[in-house]
C-alpha cells in the first residue's frame, strides 16, 4: 500500500504540498486591506468597517500598544466575545509582534488569575462587564495595563446610544475606574497614531499565540503556536475550499474567535480571503436565522451544537439558506441525520473534520466538494501526514486496527509554554502524540473511535474533569467525587458528576450547582448529578470513569427496551 493512500482522493484543486510565507500572520490583513480596501472587513449588529478602516484601526492599536511598553513577545490577553475590537486587539498585538494570549469571556476568577499569571501577560483587553472579574485577580498577576471596552463602542447609531440606557435599566452598567493602568480602549485608539507597522519576525520560531487547552492533569496549559503554524492551518484550510473566491465571500462568525478553531477557519481564513466577517457575538439561533435572511453568508463552520439548533427551529423552512456553499464541522462528532438535513435545508456542503488545539487546530477533514465518508474524519490535510500507533510501544499498527493517532505538520504546535516535559510526552520527532484512538481505513480515511483522555466535549467546549471534580473535592461535605462525559443529543455529550458523601453528611444537586456556578464557567459546571455510597475503582484505587460511563449507556438502552 502506498505511503499516503489518501492522496489520491483529493481533489484535483488541490495540491499536496503548499507553500508557507516567512512573514508576520499580521500580514494577512496588511495585503488584503491594500488589495480591497473598501470591501467590507467586519459586519457587527448592523455597522460595516472596511479593510481600509479596519487596517487604520488595527495600526493605531498596535501604536498604542507600543506606546504601553509592550514589545515584541509581550504577552497580550484578549478576553471579548466575537467583535470589532476582539479582531482590532489581535492584529494590533500581531503587527508588534506581540503574544496574543485568548481568554475565554466566561472564565470565573480563578481561571482567569491561573491562566494570565502563567501567561505573564502584560496586558488585557477586555470588555466593561468583565472589568470587576478581572480587576480582583489584578494583583495575582504580572498586569500592567487593562485596556477596557464597551459593546456600545462599535454599535451604530442609535443603538449605541440606547445601549447604557437599556445597561442601566437592566442594572448591567458598569462603574469602570480609569487611570492606574486602567485605560479606555476608544481612548487609546483615537490619540494613537496610525503610521503602518508590521514587526519583522522569524515565523517558524517567534509565537503569535498561546493557547490554553487542559489536559488529563486539569492544569491548563499553554499551547505554543508560532505564525508558521497558524499561517500554515490558515492556508491549508482555505486550500481545502478552493470554490471560495477572494474579495467576494461573506463569513458567519458565530464560533467564537476566542477558541482557535474560530481563529483559523473563521477569523484568519476570511481575511486571507479578503472576506466579509459577520461577527456574532453570542449564539442565538433566532438571531443566526435573521442574520443568514439579511447578510446572506457563504461560509458557516460551526460546531454540531449549533447545525442541530438551527434544523430543529420550527421557523427553519421560513427562512432561505440557500446562500451557504460550505460549512466545516469540528469540535465533536456531527451526525449524519443533521448533515442529511442542513445540507438538504441549504444546498451547499457540510462536512466533518478533526483537529486539537495543538496543531493550530485542524489536520483532517472530508473533502468538501469530493469523496466524502460519512462517520469518518476524512483525510489529512495538505503537507500533514498522520498514522495510527500502538499507544504503548508508538509501533504502527495494521489498517483497520485502533491505536492512538499521531499527526505532523507545519502547523503542529512548539510545545506547551514552560512545560518541558509534557512537551516532550507529547511531541516525539516531530509527531503530536493527539491522546484519540482511531483507526485508518485502506483508502486512508480516519475514524475516531474514543479519546485516550477523559476529555468531554460538550457543545464544542472542550471540558477536563479534573478541574471540576478539583472544584467539588473542594466543598465539606465531599468525601469523593469523580466527573464523566455522558452522552446528550444536544450538547453532544454533558457534564455528570458522580459523588460520594463524607459519613453523617448531607448535601442536594441544588446546593453543589450553585457551589460550582461560584467556580466554574458555565459551561463546566455538571448537569447532572449522582449520589452513590462508593465508586467503582481500579486495585490501586484509580477510579474507573469507563465502567461509569458504561453503566450510564445501559441504563439508557434499559429505558429504551
Amino acid at each position: 500500500m502506498q505511503a499516503k493512500p489518501w492522496l489520491q482522493y483529493y481533489p484535483e484543486e488541490v495540491a499536496p504540498n503548499y507553500e508557507y510565507p516567512n512573514k508576520n500572520l499580521g500580514s494577512f490583513l496588511v495585503d488584503s486591506a491594500n488589495k480591497y480596501p473598501n470591501q467590507d472587513a467586519l459586519y457587527f449588529m448592523g455597522k460595516t468597517i472596511s479593510y481600509e478602516r479596519l487596517l487604520d484601526l488595527s495600526y493605531r492599536m498596535a501604536n498604542a500598544f507600543k506606546e504601553l511598553g509592550i514589545r515584541k513577545g509581550d504577552r497580550v490577553a484578549i478576553m471579548l466575545p466575537n467583535s470589532p475590537q476582539a479582531v482590532i486587539a489581535f492584529y494590533g498585538a500581531l503587527l508588534i509582534g506581540a503574544v496574543v494570549v485568548q481568554t475565554n469571556p466566561l472564565y470565573k476568577e480563578r481561571e482567569i488569575s491561573h491562566q494570565l499569571s502563567d501567561a505573564g501577560a502584560a496586558a488585557i483587553v477586555t470588555l466593561d462587564q468583565f472589568y470587576e472579574r478581572v480587576n480582583k485577580v489584578k494583583d495575582q498577576t504580572q498586569l500592567k495595563h487593562m485596556i477596557i471596552t464597551s459593546i456600545k463602542d462599535y454599535l451604530p447609531f442609535p443603538k449605541n446610544v440606547l445601549y447604557p440606557i437599556v445597561a442601566k435599566k437592566e442594572g448591567t452598567a458598569v462603574k469602570v475606574v480609569y487611570g492606574d493602568g486602567v485605560h479606555s480602549f476608544t481612548k487609546l485608539i483615537d490619540n494613537a497614531s496610525n503610521s503602518p507597522i508590521c514587526e519583522e519576525i522569524d515565523a517558524e520560531n517567534d509565537l503569535a499565540l498561546l493557547q490554553y487547552t487542559g489536559g488529563t492533569t486539569g492544569t491548563p496549559k499553554g499551547v505554543m503556536l508560532s505564525h508558521l503554524n497558524l499561517i500554515a492551518n490558515t492556508i491549508q484550510s482555505a486550500k481545502w475550499s478552493y470554490k471560495a473566491v477572494e474579495g467576494k465571500e461573506r463569513y458567519l462568525a458565530a464560533l467564537p474567535i476566542f477558541h482557535v478553531f474560530g481563529l483559523t477557519v473563521v477569523l484568519n481564513q476570511a481575511i486571507y480571503h479578503a472576506a466579509s466577517l459577520i461577527l456574532i457575538p453570542k449564539f442565538e439561533v433566532n438571531m443566526i436565522l435573521e442574520t443568514i435572511r439579511k447578510m446572506r453568508p457563504t461560509m458557516f463552520p460551526g460546531a454540531p451544537t449549533m447545525y442541530i439548533a438551527l434544523i430543529n427551529n420550527p421557523n427553519i423552512t421560513n427562512y432561505d439558506l440557500s446562500s451557504i456553499n460550505a460549512c466545516i464541522s469540528g469540535s465533536a462528532a456531527l451526525p449524519v441525520e443533521v448533515q442529511d438535513r442542513f445540507e438538504e435545508l441549504t444546498k451547499g456542503r457540510l462536512i466533518e473534520g478533526y483537529g486539537l488545539t495543538e496543531a493550530s487546530p485542524v489536520t483532517h477533514a472530508n473533502p468538501i466538494w469530493g469523496r466524502r465518508k460519512i462517520g469518518t474524519i476524512g483525510i489529512p490535510f495538505p503537507d500533514t501526514d498522520a498514522k495510527i500507533v500502538d499507544p504503548e510501544t508508538g509501533e504502527d499498527v495494521p489498517i483497520g486496527e485502533v491505536g492512538e493517532l499521531i499527526v505532523k505538520g507545519p502547523q503542529v504546535m512548539k510545545g506547551y509554554w514552560n512545560r518541558k516535559e509534557e512537551t516532550f510526552n507529547e511531541l516525539r520527532n516531530g509527531w503530536l502524540f493527539t491522546g484519540d484512538m482511531a483507526m485508518m481505513d485502506e483508502e486512508g480515511y480516519f475514524t475516531i473511535m474514543d479519546r485516550k483522555k477523559d476529555m468531554i466535549i460538550a457543545s464544542g467546549y472542550n471540558i477536563y474533569p479534573r478541574e471540576i471534580e478539583e472544584v467539588l473535592f473542594e466543598h465539606p461535605a465531599i468525601k469523593e467525587a469523580v466527573v464523566a462525559g455522558v452522552k446528550d443529543p444536544y450538547r453532544g455529550e454533558t457534564v455528570k458528576a458522580y459523588i460520594v458523601l463524607r459519613d453523617g453528611e448531607h448535601v442536594t444537586a441544588e446546593e453543589l450547582e450553585k457551589w460550582c456556578r461560584e467556580r466554574l464557567a458555565a459551561y463546566k459546571i455538571p448537569r447532572l448529578y449522582a449520589f452513590r455510597e462508593s465508586l467503582p475503582k481500579t486495585m490501586v484505587g484509580k477510579v474507573l470513569r469507563r465502567q461509569l460511563i458504561e453503566e450510564e449507556e445501559a441504563e439508557i438502552q434499559k429505558k429504551k427496551a
